[in-house]
C-alpha cells in the first residue's frame, strides 16, 4: 500500500531500504510472516505484508492480516478506564475495593497503602505479575474470571505500591473488571461499542476469533536448533482477556495510532479528548535511569533524542509492537506470527530510516523570513531590578536573549507576532515564560517606553 507521500524520492528510497532489510532478516531467521504499517498524523504512509500468514498453504500476509496482538490489549483497557474517568464514573486514585468489593490479597507489608486504579495502569501496584495459574507454560491453562477471583485472596503482593515498576498482567485483568463493574457492560461489549466501532476498527476482536478465520495468521513456535517451526496452539486468555486477548490488523491499529495525534472535541472518532490523550502519554512513573517509564497504559522510552510511547505484545505464536512518537506524529505498527518475531527491531529501523524522510517532507524547515522593518523599533537593551534582556533580529526573526548568561543561545527566545506591538514568546525551556505575551508600549514619538513579558516589565537602556 502506498500513499501520495511515498512519491517523494527520499521516502521511497528509505522504504526500499527498509523492505530489502526486512526481506533479508526474514530469509535468514526463517520468520514466517510480518505485516508493517507507518502512519503520519491521519494518514497511512505505507503498509505491506512480508512472508506468509500460513506457511503450509502459502497464504501471503497483507496489511489486512489478523494477528493476536496480546498485551497491546492493555492500551484498549486503559483507554476504556480513561473514558469512564472523563465521564465521572471513577477516579484514578480510587481504591480497587471501591469498584471490586470482592478484591482482597495478602499483603507482604503491614503498612501497604490501598492499591488504586492508577497503580494498575502504571504497573506500580505491587501485585504479582500473574494470576496463580501456569498459563505461560501451558497454552490451555488460562483461568476464568471466577478462578481468578477465587485464587487472588491466596496470593501475596510482591512489592509496596509505588516503590518500583513491576509489570503485571493480573493488574490489567483487574482493570478490565473495573470497566465491567463501572460501565454495567461486559468488557468485550464495552470495548466494541465505545472504542472499536467509533474508530472504524472492523477487523479487531476482543473475544478470540475463530481459529479458522480466513484472515487470521497462523502462529508459529520459535526456530530452535535442528528443528523446524511448528504451528503454535491457539490460545484464549479467558479471565486475562483485558490484559492480552485482542486480535487486530495493521490497518486497524493505524486507526488507533491516529487517535493519539488528534485534539478535536470528543465525539465520533474522537473517543477521548486531547488533554486526556496527553495525560496518558506522559510519564507517570520514571525508571531510575531516566530513559524509560510508564504513562497511563503506555510504555514510554527515550531513544535517539526522541520520546516514544507504545506497547508490545506476546502470546503463543505472535509477537507484536506499536511504537508512536507523539511529537513527530509518526507511528509504526509491526505484527509477526512467530514466538521469536522480534517486532521491536523492525519498528526501530522504521523509526530510524523512514521517519526522518517523512518529516522532511511533512514539516520542511522554513526558509529564513524577511525581518519586518517595524521590528527595528523594538531592538535594544532592557532592564529591571531582576535582570537584563536584549531584543535583536537574528536569522530573520525577532529574538530575546538573556545576555548575562554564559551561553545566551541556550535560552534564545523567539517573538512571534500576534498583533500590533504584541508578540507571543516561544522559548526552548519552561523557565522563560513560554507562551507569554510580550507587549511593547510606545510613546507618541514611537519610542519604546516598556517591554512587558507576561506580568514582568522591562525598561529600555541606552547603555549597560
Amino acid at each position: 500500500m502506498l500513499t501520495a507521500m511515498v512519491t517523494d524520492a527520499d521516502i521511497a528510497a528509505q522504504i526500499d531500504l527498509l523492505s530489502a532489510w526486512i526481506e533479508a532478516q526474514m530469509a535468514y531467521s526463517g520468520l514466517p510472516g510480518l505485516s508493517i504499517g507507518i502512519v503520519y498524523d491521519q494518514e497511512v504512509v505505507w503498509a505491506r505484508g512480508f512472508g506468509y500468514a500460513n506457511v503450509e498453504t502459502h497464504v501471503a500476509t497483507t496489511p489486512q492480516t489478523i494477528y493476536r496482538i496480546a498485551s497491546i490489549t492493555k492500551l484498549f483497557t486503559s483507554t476504556a478506564i480513561m473514558q469512564l474517568r472523563d465521564a465521572g464514573a471513577l477516579q484514578l486514585d480510587d481504591p480497587l475495593i471501591k469498584h471490586l468489593p470482592w478484591f482482597s490479597i495478602q499483603q507482604s507489608a503491614t503498612d501497604a497503602p490501598p492499591i488504586t486504579i492508577r497503580h494498575l495502569l502504571t504497573h506500580t501496584s505491587g501485585l504479582p505479575r500473574e494470576a496463580a495459574f501456569p498459563y505461560w507454560t501451558d497454552a490451555d491453562a488460562f483461568p476464568t474470571l471466577e478462578q481468578i477471583r477465587a485464587t487472588v485472596p491466596h496470593q501475596e503482593t510482591v512489592l509496596l505500591p509505588e516503590t518500583r515498576w513491576a509489570y503485571s498482567n493480573l493488574a490489567l485483568a483487574l482493570a478490565g473488571q473495573i470497566v465491567e463493574m463501572v460501565s454495567g457492560q461486559a468488557y468485550a461489549s464495552y470495548i466494541q461499542q465505545h472504542i472499536l466501532e467509533p474508530l472504524g476498527m472492523r477487523s479487531t476482536y476482543v473475544a478470540s476469533p475463530d481459529p479458522q478465520h480466513p484472515q487470521l495468521a497462523t502462529g508459529y513456535s520459535r526456530r530452535l536448533p535442528k528443528s523446524l517451526r511448528q504451528p503454535s496452539p491457539f490460545t484464549d486468555c479467558q479471565g486475562l482477556t483485558p490484559a492480552a486477548n485482542m486480535s487486530s490488523t495493521v490497518e486497524d491499529l493505524a486507526r488507533f495510532a491516529m487517535l493519539q495525534f488528534r485534539t478535536d472535541p470528543v465525539g465520533g472518532t474522537q473517543i477521548l479528548r486531547g488533554s486526556t490523550l496527553r495525560e496518558m502519554q506522559r510519564v507517570h512513573w520514571l525508571e531510575p535511569d531516566w530513559q524509560a517509564g510508564w504513562g497511563l497504559g503506555f510504555r514510554i522510552v527515550r531513544q535517539y533524542g526522541k520520546t516514544y510511547i507504545g506497547h508490545g505484545g506476546s502470546v503463543r505464536g505472535y509477537r507484536t509492537e506499536v511504537r508512536i512518537c507523539p511529537n513527530d506524529k509518526i507511528a509504526v505498527i509491526v505484527l509477526t506470527n512467530a514466538d521469536d518475531g522480534n517486532p521491536l527491531m523492525y519498528a526501530d529501523r522504521a523509526c530510524q530510516w523512514v521517519a526522518p524522510a517523512i518529516l522532511r517532507v511533512a514539516t520542511p524547515v522554513p526558509t529564513t523570513t524577511t525581518p519586518q522593518p517595524v521590528w527595528q523599533q523594538y531592538v535594544g537593551k532592557y532592564r529591571n531590578a531582576w535582570g537584563d534582556v536584549q531584543i535583536l533580529i537574528l536569522n530573520g526573526a525577532l529574538r530575546m536573549i538573556a545576555p548575562l548568561q554564559l551561553d545566551p543561545t541556550l535560552t534564545l527566545a523567539t517573538l512571534i507576532p500576534v498583533a500590533e506591538h504584541t508578540f507571543r514568546l516561544d522559548t526552548p525551556d519552561g523557565f522563560s515564560a513560554p507562551g507569554a505575551l510580550v507587549v511593547f508600549a510606545l510613546d507618541d514619538a514611537g519610542q519604546v517606553q516598556q517591554c512587558k513579558v507576561g506580568e514582568m516589565a522591562f525598561y529600555p537602556q541606552a547603555e549597560w
